[in-house]
């Protein structure tokens, strides 16, 4: 069995595989620590059953994975599409990006700012109608 298209879409395969394998081994990870309260086998210690319950999770799926990103023809054909897809995008400057980014960090805070004033505004009216106690 050969690599479909082997030469072609690298990182978009890489990386996705990469998204894919953390994907599965959170869930492995999370069954690992499920199993340690789940069923019990007489005479075989608990670790083990979580061990081979996370082992029979985590090689079919990563078995599923491995085949998908290497020989699925249309799911290849679909990464090595987004892979040509990406370098045609025009990507924002360093520049930019930290004048965006400027922004947002400052209309946040101009919105918490606002937010509290509102908050304090509303608190003291409460208290002056009696809804809220006034604190010392």
């Amino acid at each position: 069995m050969q690599i479909y298209k082997a030469e072609e879409g690298f990182w978009t395969r890489v990386m996705s595989a990469i998204a894919y394998g953390l994907v599965v081994a959170m869930g492995a990870v999370w069954l690992f620590g499920a199993l340690a309260s789940g069923p019990r086998i007489e005479g075989v210690e608990q670790v083990w059953v979580q061990a081979a319950g996370s082992l029979l999770f985590l090689i079919p799926l990563s078995l599923v994975g491995a085949r998908y990103f290497a020989f699925n023809q249309r799911f290849v054909d679909f990464l090595i599409a987004t892979e040509v897809e990406m370098r045609k995008v025009n990507w924002s400057t360093r520049r930019e990006i930290f004048g965006a980014t400027r922004v947002v960090i400052g209309l946040t805070l101009l919105v918490a700012a606002i937010t509290f004033v509102v908050d304090k505004g509303f608190q003291f009216l409460f208290q002056q109608v009696g809804v809220l106690e006034k604190i010392a």
